[in-house]
């Protein structure tokens, strides 16, 4: 029985047919270089008329990397003039569909040296470093219009961070950071604001960040919610004043747990969370005092003393819809996009300048913004109008009541 079952090669088989269609390819192109030469002469090959305008001096080989393998083109030469053609550009050695995987797979995360040993397995030919990076080139001028593109409508919620990377400088490794700005629209969606590279965060690099984007149209911003950058704050309310600032929740988590020791880290944050738990903000202030008096009865009299100096910072919230809280209290939103942009520039290690750290930071920006995250609705934004009219209805009213 087993004799009769046909037993097929399938990688064999699958050799044997790109086989086929590389030499179809390559037969097709030559055959369209060969028609090409002839249109341009006005004459076939060995064709004797007085109509001829120019002359064939035989021809030259070159390889054109395809997304079936490298095939050997026929190029033709002509005698009174170089022979131009239009379907392979002078000088090319890809077809634009390699060029495009290449880059993307640059931008998803492989690293160089991973893009060489895939090109190679894939069409049999090895791409060079210098190539890649040649080819990334062609793309930093459209991610560079993309981060300098006008900005228009309302952004109420902007939340900004900066990141650090690595780069050499002078032989020696530095830090660079990049400054990212995110909003959330009138229509509730995500978007990336802007990036720009500051070579530390200071007062001078967030307030030309920001004065960037107010002149790319970025406005009715009420609330900015960011970690306590001094730079940043001292910046914002010169270039926003009317916006308001919230410190990320989470940030001063961070700064209070070095004030605990680890034994009483587990009494004492609970204690913290309670802060965030309640249901409006008379109750949350309440809360506060509380708080504050129960970290001093534990003897944690360094983190009740910084409790008490920077929690009113991070109830700036409390001053918005009730549903938006949960959402525009942190800067997890943020957060979430630098662990993906390190998990990207990990594989980079040490980048050469500025440049090309904010060039692929961009580049990752604006992928992560054409798929579910910047598609998605983010926030309902109706919730914060309709209490903005209530607001205004009720400062309508009292001044009513004053005059009257």
């Amino acid at each position: 029985m087993d004799n009769n079952i046909i037993k097929i090669d399938e990688e064999g088989l699958k050799n044997d047919l790109k086989g086929v269609i590389r030499k179809t390819i390559e037969e097709t192109l030559n055959t369209m270089l060969d028609e090409e030469a002839a249109e341009l002469c006005n004459a076939e090959r060995h064709e004797r008329t007085d109509e001829r305008r120019n002359y064939r001096s035989g021809h030259y080989h070159r390889k054109l990397l395809t997304s079936a393998g490298e095939v050997d083109l026929s190029v033709p030469k002509l005698r009174l003039a170089p022979f131009e053609t239009a379907i392979i550009e002078r000088y090319r050695r890809r077809e634009s569909s390699v060029e495009e995987s290449l880059i993307e797979m640059y931008l998803a995360g492989v690293s160089v040296r991973r893009v060489e040993d895939v090109t190679e397995l894939l069409w049999g030919s090895r791409v060079s470093a210098s190539t890649v990076s040649n080819l990334n080139q062609k793309v930093y001028g459209k991610i560079e219009e993309w981060r300098n593109r006008a900005i228009g409508g309302e952004y109420p919620y902007v939340f900004v961070d900066g990141i650090y990377l690595k780069r050499s400088w002078g032989g020696e490794m530095t830090s660079v950071s990049v400054l990212v700005a995110i909003g959330v629209s009138e229509d509730g969606y995500r978007e990336i604001l802007g990036a720009c590279e500051g070579a530390s965060e200071s007062k001078e690099c967030w307030r030309s960040f920001l004065v960037s984007l107010r002149e790319r149209g970025l406005n009715g911003v009420r609330l900015f919610t960011s970690d306590k950058h001094l730079g940043f704050l001292e910046s914002a309310s010169e270039v926003f004043p009317d916006a308001k600032w919230q410190r990320c929740m989470v940030h001063f988590f961070r700064n209070l747990m070095t004030k605990i020791p680890r034994n009483k880290l587990a009494s004492a944050m609970p204690l913290l969370k309670a802060t965030y738990a309640q249901e409006d903000k008379e109750a949350t202030l309440k809360k506060v005092a509380d708080v504050e008096q129960k970290l001093r009865d534990m003897g944690l009299k360094s983190a009740a003393d910084l409790y008490r100096k920077g929690v009113m910072e991070t109830l700036t919230y409390l001053d918005f819809p009730h549903e938006h809280w949960r959402s525009i209290r942190t800067n997890n939103i943020l957060e979430r996009l630098n662990r993906e942009i390190r998990r990207r520039t990990r594989v980079v290690g040490c980048f050469p300048d500025g440049e090309s750290a904010l060039m692929l930071v961009c580049a990752r920006l604006r992928h992560i913004a054409t798929k579910e995250w910047g598609t998605k609705r983010y926030l309902n934004m109706k919730h914060l109008y309709e209490m903005e009219k209530e607001n205004e209805l009720k400062r309508e009213q009292e001044k009513d009541g004053n005059v009257a």
